[in-house]
């Protein structure tokens, strides 16, 4: 499937969908490690810890150093996190909830 393909959109969508419905963490977390391989779980783990370090206000060569992440990613993280109404900072705040 081409990123472009309108069926990502109708999948990833569903998939959203049925995560916010689960309320058993732990099926989830084994739900995503069935889904993506070990190289992928890997990726989004440290893009999640890259969001993470970055509300933390910590710089970003350090972050490309100690997650081992390319400048551009993590530049990438930053912007997203500076957009009004910014999906990775809503999800911080959820997790500050927790």
């Amino acid at each position: 499937m081409n990123i472009d393909d309108p069926r990502v959109g109708e999948n990833i969508g569903e998939l959203s969908r049925v995560l916010a419905e689960t309320e058993d963490p732990e099926l989830i977390e084994s739900f995503l490690r069935c889904l993506l391989t070990p190289a992928e779980t890997a990726d989004i783990a440290a893009r999640w810890a890259l969001v993470k370090s970055l509300k933390e206000g910590a710089p970003q060569r350090e972050i490309a150093k100690n997650l081992g992440l390319s400048l551009c990613k993590i530049t990438r993280g930053s912007r997203e996190l500076k957009k009004t109404h910014s999906a990775f900072q809503r999800m911080l705040d959820a997790l500050a909830k927790l």
